[in-house]
């Protein structure tokens, strides 16, 4: 008889779970949290490959203690991964949730995997190389990792982003040190891939910008290639800022604040922007510590020229990232501190967002009590996302992800 009345009370229990996770149109149904990698690691990022399956890459700690770039497919949807490819040569990955290793997949056949190196000098003890590797048999073999940049005048590169341009060539944009004054911040450089060349063409873009923070790099439908970064704004304001091309990265246009949250700041901030496209324009996210600090979306009908004001997403929110639903929805995740007791830990937020940003619901995604940073997000396809972030427990660091039923 106490069986059956434990019985009763667990099915109880479940029931009333069940009713109080009812939420209005929006609401996310999560799964339990699954491991990219048995092996301590950090940095996920997702992608997609040429022929649409979910592929992540993440930076796995070696018995050493140093970082090799690897990634993953999943030919079910983000059911399951393969079994993890390492990229030779990327054994000295500087990990950096703002600056995560990347891959890129061409519709030629080619992949490229570019990631973050450190290179402290006596000019700056933080400054770091971005080296890239090509592969033109589907991850078989790979070139000799390679850097970036060949000007030796260029000892620091970092908080790149890629992005495939409409006529299948790469496309990076990074920040850089070459500049031509003496004030503090680093420049933005795009560059583009010629066949199985490499990246050529560099050529600088704007220079003011925060050096700290990730660069967004965004192809739009109309073959606009949009850059979106932090600026360092009379001397101390480090606001976010756009700048679109329309010539295929010839020319850009002036950039354009894209809020004025007026942060005044002498330091670094460590948190970049993202955007996407739906049908209804541009969308932004991104965090401030200005007077009205937390983490915010805005939107673009006209390509940047104008901003839709700004909406809060979160108080305390920051690194952001946006994707956009197969029903034009956006979903919005990004980590926040949370208290309990007397501990302090990081927590993954998911929002919904109508096609024309208005907030829908919001779902937290991860325990009160679990370390959780860096959220990237992809849309599978009809209604449900995949998110992988970095979990922290007990001194490592392991790259966890969930599979999210979006309603």
């Amino acid at each position: 008889m106490q069986n059956y009345k434990i019985a009763g009370l667990v099915l109880l229990i479940i029931i009333l779970y069940s009713c109080n996770s009812q939420d209005k149109k929006g609401a996310a149904e999560t799964n339990q949290m699954l491991s990219l990698d048995s092996e301590p690691a950090t940095c996920p990022y997702l992608t997609k490959s040429t022929n649409g399956e979910l592929v992540a890459g993440w930076a796995r700690m070696n018995i050493d203690s140093s970082y090799v770039f690897c990634y993953a497919t999943s030919a079910d949807n983000g059911n399951s991964f393969s079994h993890p490819v390492l990229i030779p040569g990327s054994s000295k990955i500087q990990p950096h949730g703002e600056n995560l290793p990347k891959l890129l997949f061409k519709p030629s056949g080619e992949i490229i995997a570019i990631w973050g190196i450190a290179n402290p000098n006596p000019k700056n003890k933080y400054s770091g190389l971005v080296y890239y590797s090509q592969s033109f048999d589907k991850g078989v073999t790979w070139t000799a990792a390679k850097p970036l940049v060949t000007d030796t005048a260029s000892y620091d590169q970092r908080y790149f982003d890629v992005s495939l341009l409409p006529d299948g060539e790469a496309a990076v944009i990074w920040l850089d040190n070459r500049k031509s004054n003496e004030k503090e911040g680093s420049s933005l450089y795009f560059a583009h891939t010629n066949g199985r060349n490499g990246f050529e063409n560099e050529r600088k873009i704007t220079e003011g910008c925060c050096q700290c923070c990730r660069t967004d790099l965004f192809i739009d439908s109309k073959a606009g290639i949009h850059v979106l970064y932090r600026g360092i704004l009379k001397d101390s304001i480090r606001d976010m800022l756009h700048s679109v091309s329309t010539d295929g990265g010839k020319h850009f246009s002036t950039p354009k604040l894209i809020s004025n949250d007026n942060w005044v700041l002498r330091g670094c901030p460590h948190t970049g922007p993202a955007m996407t496209e739906n049908r209804e324009g541009l969308n932004f996210a991104w965090f401030t510590g200005g007077p009205k600090k937390g983490c915010y979306f805005t939107r673009s009908i006209d390509n940047g020229n104008t901003f839709t004001g700004h909406d809060k997403i979160n108080s305390t929110g920051s690194h952001p990232q946006v994707n956009v639903l197969p029903d034009q929805r956006l979903a919005i995740v990004w980590d926040e501190p949370v208290q309990v007791k007397d501990k302090y830990y990081k927590k993954i937020g998911l929002q919904i967002r109508t096609a024309d940003g208005q907030a829908e619901s919001l779902q937290y995604i991860t325990p009160d009590t679990v370390q959780a940073s860096y959220p990237v997000i992809s849309c599978l396809g009809e209604n449900e996302a995949l998110v992988a972030f970095t979990v922290a427990r007990e001194g490592k660091e392991q790259v966890m992800y969930e599979r999210i039923k979006i309603k």
